[in-house]
């Protein structure tokens, strides 16, 4: 019988966990430009609503938030949280991933 509804799993959020098997804890902006660098395209609502997505599922887990001064456009601080990964998230070894911040190591 087929399953009906959405599939579980989701190519951006595996896609985020292969990136937080090597960054180790990053904060969602962080995660996103280089998620865009690597792969294909998404806008970056999809990254954020991937990582609540993926708290749900116990794949990131929040590490830690932090308040930076600074004159943003919204007020005097930004909420930076920083995620990494849960119990549940099965990182692979994403050969883009390993080839993007290997060259960038060399620069």
């Amino acid at each position: 019988m087929k399953r009906r509804g959405r599939p579980l799993g989701s190519p951006i959020r595996q896609n985020v966990v292969d990136l937080l098997a090597v960054l180790g804890e990053a904060y969602a902006y962080q995660i996103y430009k280089h998620y865009i660098k690597i792969f294909p395209k998404v806008t970056m609502r999809s990254v954020y609503y991937q990582l609540q997505k993926g708290l749900e599922t116990g794949e990131f887990i929040i590490k830690k938030v932090e308040k930076e001064k600074g004159n943003y456009s919204w007020g005097s601080y930004a909420e930076k949280t920083y995620y990494a990964l849960g119990r549940k998230a099965k990182a692979r070894k994403n050969e883009l991933v390993k080839e993007y911040f290997k060259s960038k190591k060399n620069k």
